[in-house]
């Protein structure tokens, strides 16, 4: 197994704990012996052991000498755990390799330093764009404290979200609305503004995919003592402040779920780190129907703004697509 094939592994690894490490980000580890033999790990709740000090206790004895391939820099400091750096000189490990280093402050470059000042050959760099992609809302968070935005959005073809009565329910199929619960199940926090709940009196919980915990209900406004939402954090007033609020309550990733003022507001704010829209075959036909955002846009052509398609795939009969922004300097 060559560094690339252990680092899709581990990646593969993280992905399956994606649900369940939060706040600590979800990384994965591949440990190779000398003799060709892979053990493997993963990070595991809060609390729990990282993955580089799961996958040494997998292998045992057969660390000495072995190739350590994992997809954040192991850490350096003493958290709820102690650090997996010396874990890793303590097992007696060769290599390491890494996929990218781990902003924290508390690691931020030290993990590295510390096996490379014991002579562990420490490579950095294998599948960093897929490790970046898959760690974004970690990365977000502790690069700005602000938690990762992810906007949600379901529309017909036509770009419509209700029809004109306000009945919306259901506009995509089964597979979509569960693909859809599977995003409140990455997310810390789900947040819609007080009119969707007064509208809608939603729940906001996750269904039709386990989980752990669920997520933080976060309402912009106020709501009913006795609304489905309850309990609720209730928010008002600056969105980066609402965020900020988040951010330093632990939250990684936060799924905005609308209606069409806040998603709109998200929106003119540029606070939205990815944009994730299924689309329904289905047409309304008019244009009497609610749209995807309430509030002003771009007065001309000039002023849209234009991302770049991230993914798309399909969800039975709809479509999933995301949209994040382009990268700075791209045309």
């Amino acid at each position: 197994m060559d560094d690339t094939e252990a680092m899709d592994r581990a990646i593969a690894l993280a992905a399956g704990v994606r649900t369940r490490t939060s706040p600590n980000p979800w990384v994965g580890c591949v440990l190779v012996t000398r003799d060709g033999e892979v053990f493997e790990g993963a990070t595991a709740p809060p609390g729990g052991p990282h993955a580089e000090v799961t996958a040494l206790a997998a292998a045992g004895p057969k660390t000495r000498g072995a190739t350590v391939v994992t997809t954040l820099e192991p850490c350096a400091h003493h958290g709820r755990t102690p650090p997996c750096a010396d874990a890793l000189i303590d097992a007696g490990v060769a290599r390491v390799v890494v996929a990218i280093t781990d902003p924290d402050p508390h690691v931020a470059g030290q993990g590295i330093a510390r096996l490379r000042q014991v002579g562990i050959t420490t490579e950095v760099g294998v599948r960093a764009e897929a490790v970046t992609e898959q760690l974004a809302a970690y990365l977000t968070h502790r690069r700005t404290g602000r938690p990762y935005v992810v906007l949600k959005l379901a529309a017909t073809l036509d770009g419509r979200t209700a029809a004109p009565d306000g009945s919306s329910q259901w506009i995509t199929g089964p597979e979509a609305r569960t693909d859809a619960h599977r995003l409140r199940a990455e997310s810390d926090a789900v947040l819609v503004g007080a009119g969707t709940v007064r509208a809608d009196d939603p729940s906001l919980t996750v269904r039709h995919v386990e989980v752990d915990h669920q997520p933080i209900r976060v309402v912009l406004g106020q709501v009913p003592a006795d609304a489905q939402v309850q309990p609720a954090l209730e928010l008002e007033g600056d969105l980066g402040e609402v965020l900020d609020t988040l951010g330093a309550k632990g939250v990684l990733q936060v799924l905005v779920e609308g209606g069409a003022t806040v998603a709109g507001a998200f929106h003119r704010a540029g606070l939205v780190d990815r944009y994730v829209v299924y689309l329904a075959p289905a047409l309304t036909g008019g244009d009497d129907s609610r749209p995807l955002f309430a509030g002003p846009g771009a007065p001309t052509i000039a002023d849209v703004w234009r991302g770049e398609i991230a993914d798309v795939r399909r969800l039975g009969d709809d479509i999933r697509i995301d949209l994040v922004a382009r990268p700075e300097g791209a045309s």
